[in-house]
C-alpha cells in the first residue's frame, strides 16, 4: 500500500539553485551559454602606473564570476596606492600590490580563481608568465607600460589571437583601446525585439497563405467576437490578396500605395460596437509600414557577404562556412531565413498557437536547409546543428567588428573647419568625427598617449610632442586646455574616473568573452570633466 501512495505522489518542483539566484539578472542579460564563457575564461591584467583603473575592470568581472584572473604587477604599496585604490589597507604597506589586490578580489566572489606575479618582490618576468600559464583569453594591460612588457604582449597575441585592451587613467582623462585578433563576429547582437520580427508577408509560403484563406474564406459572415480576433497577420495576407487583384498583381508601394492600402483594410472592420473600430484591424493598419515591403539586407549582413575570407584562421572559422550557406540561401530564395519569432496581436488563444507554429515550423525548415548546406561544405561536417539555428534566427542582425582597416585622415579632417556644412558634415562621417568638433575627446587621446612613457611632462612638453607628431593639431586650444589638466595629474589616477573606466571597460570585455551584444570598434576616450564619451576609430 506505501508503494502505490509514493508512486503516486507527484514529482517535487525544484525552484532555481544557489547559483541561479546568485546571477540571475545577468543571466537574463547574456543566458547560461554566455555565463559559461564566463565562467571559462582566463584573464590577465598586466598592471603598472597608479594601478587602480586595471583593479577595478577586474572588479567588475570578479562580480559576474569570470573564470580566473591573474595580475602581474610587481610594484610595491606605497601611501599614495591607499588613497586611489580600494582593495589595499594599510596592511597591504610595502607589500608586493598584485598580491594583495588578488586576496581582496578573491573576496568579492570566492567562486572565482586569482593568482598573481611576481611571487616574491623583484622584477616582473612577463615573458615567463604567459610561457607558463594556460592560455589567456583576453589580455587588458595599463599605461604607462615598459616597452619590453608591450613588445612581448604583442607577441603573445599574434601567436595565440589573444583580444588585448589597453587603459589609461590620468586625471580626470581615460581611454581604452581593443585590438582585436583580425575580424571579428558577433552573431548574438540582441537587436531591440520590436526589429527582429519578419511576418514575411510580400513572400508566404504554402502553410501560411491556406492558413489566412481558411479563416478569411467567409469572414463577413463570422461573429463579431470571431471578426474581432482574426489576426492582423491574416487580414493583411486577405487584404493583399484584394489589393493585387485591382492593381494588376502589384503590390502597395510607397506612400501613396500604402496609405489607399491602410483605407482599404480600415473599411473592413466593424464598427457596431463601443470602441468604435476592431483592435486587430488597427493592429493591421499600424504593420503595414513595417511589414508590407520587400525583403533587403542589413549592412552588417551584406558587410558578411561581401567580405573576403583569406586569414587561415577565418577560413577553419565556423562562422564563415555558415555565412557562406546563409549567402547561398539568400542568392536561392531571395530572403534570408525566416527567424520563426511571431510579434504579440489580438487573436484567439488557439488561433496565435497555430500561427505560430506555422512560423515556427517554416523557421526549422530554413534552418534544416542551411544546415545541409553547412554540412556539405569543407569543415562544415561535424557543425553543431545549434550554432546554426542561431545564426538562423540572428541572421539580419548578424556583425562584423574590426572587418575594415583604420584609416584616419587628419588634413582632411582639418579642412572641414573651411568647408562648407554640407562638406564638413561628410567629412566628418567619413572621419568619425575625430576634429571635427570643438570639444573632440581625441585630444585627450593624444595627451594621454604623449605621456605614456613620461607622465611627469609638462604641458608645454605635452603640446611639443603632439605637434611634432602631428602637425595639424598645432593651434587648437582644446590641444592646450588638456594638456594643461593631464600635465596638472602628473600621471596620477582618480578613483572615480578609474571606477568608471573600469566598468566601461568590463562590458566590453564582457561581450568580447560571451560574443553577445556588440563591443565597441577599435577606442573610447572619456572627458570625466563634461562627463562625455566618445568613441573613434584611428
Amino acid at each position: 500500500m506505501t508503494e502505490i501512495v509514493v508512486s503516486q505522489t507527484p514529482p517535487m518542483l525544484h525552484g532555481p539553485t544557489e547559483k541561479e539566484k546568485k546571477y540571475d539578472r545577468q543571466l537574463r542579460l547574456w543566458a547560461a551559454s554566455g555565463q559559461a564563457a564566463l565562467e571559462s575564461a582566463n584573464i590577465l591584467l598586466v598592471n603598472s602606473g597608479a594601478g587602480t583603473v586595471g583593479v577595478e575592470t577586474l572588479k567588475n568581472l570578479v562580480l559576474p564570476g569570470i573564470g580566473k584572473f591573474t595580475i602581474a604587477d610587481d610594484a610595491l604599496v606605497n601611501e599614495a596606492d591607499l588613497g586611489v585604490n580600494f582593495f589595499l589597507d594599510e596592511s597591504s604597506l610595502g607589500r608586493l600590490r598584485s598580491e594583495c589586490c588578488t586576496k581582496l578580489l578573491q573576496e568579492l566572489n570566492p567562486e572565482v580563481q586569482g593568482d598573481w606575479f611576481p611571487k616574491e618582490k623583484g622584477p616582473l618576468d612577463l615573458a615567463n608568465v604567459l610561457e607558463t600559464s594556460p592560455i589567456f583569453t583576453l589580455i587588458i594591460y595599463t599605461n604607462p607600460i615598459r616597452k619590453e612588457d608591450l613588445a612581448t604582449i604583442e607577441a603573445y597575441s599574434s601567436q595565440h589571437r589573444t583580444p588585448v585592451i589597453s587603459i589609461h587613467s590620468a586625471g580626470f582623462y581615460s581611454y581604452f583601446r581593443i585590438a582585436l585578433p583580425g575580424t571579428f563576429p558577433i552573431v548574438d547582437t540582441h537587436p531591440e525585439v520590436e526589429k527582429t520580427a519578419d511576418l514575411r508577408l510580400l513572400n508566404p509560403w504554402p502553410e501560411l497563405v491556406e492558413f489566412a484563406k481558411e479563416m478569411t474564406r467567409n469572414i463577413d459572415a463570422l461573429d463579431d467576437h470571431e471578426h474581432g480576433h482574426v489576426p492582423y497577420v491574416v487580414i493583411l495576407l486577405h487584404y493583399l490578396e484584394q489589393w493585387r487583384q485591382s492593381h494588376s498583381g502589384e503590390n502597395p508601394n510607397g506612400f501613396k500605395d500604402k496609405t489607399e492600402f491602410g483605407k482599404l483594410v480600415t473599411r473592413g472592420a466593424r464598427t457596431n460596437n463601443p470602441e468604435g473600430g476592431e483592435e486587430n484591424f488597427q493592429e493591421a493598419v499600424a504593420a503595414i509600414n513595417k511589414n508590407i515591403k520587400a525583403p533587403e539586407l542589413e549592412a552588417g549582413v551584406e558587410e558578411v557577404f561581401n567580405h573576403q575570407v583569406s586569414d587561415e584562421a577565418e577560413l577553419e572559422s565556423m562562422f564563415w562556412v555558415i555565412a557562406r550557406a546563409i549567402k547561398q540561401f539568400y542568392h536561392k530564395h531571395g530572403c534570408l531565413p525566416l527567424p520563426g519569432a511571431l510579434p504579440d496581436m489580438k487573436a484567439q488563444s488557439s488561433v496565435y498557437v497555430k500561427l505560430q507554429s506555422i512560423y515556427k515550423a517554416k523557421a526549422r525548415k530554413d534552418a534544416q536547409e542551411v544546415l545541409e548546406t553547412v554540412r556539405a561544405s569543407p569543415g562544415g561536417k561535424d557543425v553543431d546543428p545549434t550554432e546554426v539555428d542561431l545564426f538562423c534566427k540572428n541572421a539580419r542582425f548578424v556583425k562584423l567588428i574590426n572587418a575594415k582597416p583604420r584609416q584616419l585622415n587628419l588634413s582632411q579632417v582639418f579642412d572641414t573647419e573651411k568647408a562648407s556644412d554640407e562638406e564638413a558634415e561628410a567629412m566628418k562621417v567619413a572621419t568619425c568625427g575625430a576634429f571635427s568638433l570643438p570639444a573632440s575627446n581625441f585630444f585627450i587621446y593624444l595627451a594621454l598617449t604623449a605621456t605614456a612613457h613620461n607622465p611627469a611632462a609638462t604641458a608645454e612638453e605635452i603640446v611639443s610632442t603632439i605637434t611634432n607628431a602631428v602637425p595639424e593639431a598645432a593651434g587648437h586650444e582644446r590641444l592646450w586646455q588638456v594638456a594643461q589638466e593631464v600635465a596638472r595629474a602628473g600621471g596620477g589616477e582618480l578613483h572615480n574616473i578609474s571606477a568608471i573606466t573600469g566598468g566601461m571597460v568590463a562590458q566590453e570585455m564582457i561581450k568580447i568573452i560571451t560574443k553577445q551584444y556588440i563591443p565597441i570598434d577599435d577606442t573610447c576616450i572619456f572627458d570625466g570633466i563634461s562627463s562625455r564619451c566618445q568613441v573613434l576609430r584611428l
